[in-house]
């Protein structure tokens, strides 16, 4: 397999493998633990968890972005 092209197939597959992780990471503490969701009233839980969820998301977003930011050479 050309270098290019199995760089680009890593890229993809890191990618997705972040995605997957993070949402899943994300999914279980909302849904499963329900920090999600506010019942009565807004607890440390929720504070947390919202906290957590637009930290990772900048840092799943900041990573994405530096994976895909180097060129690559598909000339080699």
């Amino acid at each position: 397999m050309e270098p290019g092209i199995r760089e680009y197939l890593i890229r993809i597959i890191n990618t997705i493998s972040l995605a997957l992780l993070w949402m899943g990471i994300n999914t279980t503490a909302g849904i499963m633990f329900d920090y999600g969701f506010i019942h009565e009233h807004i607890t440390t839980g929720n504070i947390i968890f919202y906290i957590w969820f637009v930290l990772s998301l900048s840092l799943f977003l900041w990573r994405i972005i530096k994976i895909w930011s180097k060129p690559i050479n598909f000339d080699e």
